[in-house]
């Protein structure tokens, strides 16, 4: 059966008003771009019409410019889930121009299918290559699994775009793979980092697909800062933390699978420990795979990696699919709710480590929003990982703004992992080990290990002042950095004093 080709416009002008969109893709690789950048266009041409004119996007993690961020900069968003990195994106949130939550992305599958976000009117999705059946089409994904196998069920109409930027080889990469239904539900069969249990395509129903588009788009891959002195002591931090760690036993022989964030300290990271003599070989349990890891795989000091997306740059995604015989051999892409489920995290002893805005002296942490109220980015994976991970480390840099801003603080301004779910935190400063660990001791362990030393008198200056109890607190000053830096726009000019 040969599906109906059309253009992407022809796409974008049969999604109305009001209408939910789910697409493919986890971060902005694999996610669908072609319908995209003509549905902003329409956006404008129905607002200067004076029609109304949003809808509602459902993705696996974040995407792109073209999608959330120029959809965002022509007021067409009615509600977005559950996750973005975007600055237009950000700013319209900020200005309340978006209704916006912020979810765990290991739990944006199940919440489709329970029904929370209403009826998906619409899927769009992006694949390397389709098996055109007349009952049940075989959709090979692209670059990211995200959570496609759930959005392809649940939709009523569905857009393919089919993209010749990404080779037909990309199905050699994934592990589709949808969790049965409560109460029901099985184990999920993974026992190690590569099982593969699923198959290489999703299915989806042939008769509701309305249209392929053929086009030929690169991803629009992220450009990370390079590695400064700062964030390469960072990664050679937790480096020598796990290796001391392994020394002691309290990490098995043969090592344990990683998971790490997205980002400039996350690559650091990797980079520390792929270069460390002392790490053994390793595998990567993670939701995006980055570019050090295809690096150190192909020097041997990498033997697996699984994940819900290749982000990386494009030219290493060519490389990928140029050598695919061997990648396909290390490599696993699957949906979202596999790469972060809690389930396989905990069973495989995954140790996770992702980035903070900022933690507070109790082991507290914020990955998400400024000064409390102001949304950075969100929490992505971090929770699906740092709650159930073998152990949890969160890297963030002491200061920032020329030091005018403190990432250890008395009290964190939002909370996205608690102190019950944060083992370890790391600055250039050094290491704090906050396993066993009481309120008092921990804050002692942060301030005199994490926090930078222009900061460290005011740091203990408030625990004096803290009311005594189980974990001593002054509701009077506990946002005193906070309310300074707004106020004066430096946290070193905080005067307890003021606060008492």
């Amino acid at each position: 059966m040969a599906y109906s080709r059309i253009t992407a416009a022809e796409g974008a002008a049969m999604i109305n008003n009001n209408d939910n969109i789910g697409l493919s893709g986890f971060t902005p690789n694999g996610v669908a771009k072609a319908v995209f950048r003509e549905l902003s266009k329409r956006a404008v041409s129905e607002h200067e019409a004076g029609r109304p004119f949003k809808v509602g996007i459902l993705t696996g993690a974040s995407t792109s410019q073209s999608i959330e961020g120029d959809m965002a900069s022509v007021n067409a968003i009615k509600f977005r889930a559950p996750f973005s990195t975007n600055k237009d994106f950000r700013n319209h949130t900020n200005a309340g121009e978006i209704d916006y939550e912020d979810m765990h992305l290991g739990h944006m599958a199940e919440r489709l299918r329970r029904g929370f976000y209403g009826e998906i009117d619409w899927a769009i999705i992006e694949v390397s290559d389709i098996d055109e059946g007349e009952s049940m089409c075989k959709a090979f994904l692209t670059s990211a699994g995200g959570i496609v196998p759930t959005i392809a069920r649940l939709a009523k109409k569905i857009i393919i775009e089919k993209n010749a930027f990404h080779s037909k080889a990309s199905r050699y990469l994934h592990d589709v793979y949808e969790i049965g239904e409560c109460p029901f539900r099985q184990p999920i069969p993974i026992l190690g980092v590569s099982d593969r249990i699923g198959k290489e395509y999703v299915e989806i129903d042939a008769k509701k697909i309305v249209g392929v588009i053929e086009c030929n788009i690169p991803e629009e891959a992220r450009a990370f800062k390079p590695l400064d002195q700062i964030t390469q002591q960072m990664g050679h931090n937790v480096a020598d933390f796990l290796v001391a760690d392994l020394k002691r036993g309290l990490i098995p022989s043969q090592f344990l699978p990683l998971q790490s964030g997205v980002g400039t300290t996350s690559n650091a990271v990797l980079e520390a420990l792929g270069q460390n003599p002392l790490v053994p070989v390793f595998s990567v349990y993670t939701e995006v795979v980055q570019d050090s890891v295809v690096k150190y795989m192909k020097e041997g000091r990498i033997k697996d990696a699984s994940c819900s997306s290749l982000t990386v740059t494009n030219d290493t995604l060519q490389e990928i699919y140029s050598e695919i015989d061997y990648f396909k051999k290390h490599i696993t892409i699957r949906p979202s709710e596999i790469s972060n489920s809690p389930e396989v995290i905990r069973r495989l002893g995954v140790i996770a480590m992702n980035t903070a805005i900022e933690c507070d002296i109790y082991g507290n942490e914020n990955s998400s929003h400024i000064c409390g109220s102001r949304l950075m980015n969100g929490i992505g994976g971090s929770c699906d990982y740092e709650r159930n991970g073998y152990i949890s480390i969160f890297t963030t840099q002491s200061t920032t703004k020329n030091g005018c801003i403190s990432a250890i603080v008395p009290m964190c301004s939002h909370v996205d992992s608690t102190e019950h779910d944060v083992d370890v935190i790391v600055t250039e400063q050094g290491i704090a080990d906050l396993r066993g660990k009481g309120p008092l001791r921990r804050a002692k362990e942060i301030i005199e290990n994490c926090a930078h030393p222009s900061y460290r008198p005011l740091l203990r200056d408030y625990l004096k002042i803290a009311e005594h109890g189980h974990e001593p607190q002054s509701m009077r000053a506990a946002l005193a950095f906070h309310d300074t830096f707004l106020k004066k726009g430096d946290m070193r000019l905080t005067d307890f004093s003021e606060y008492l």
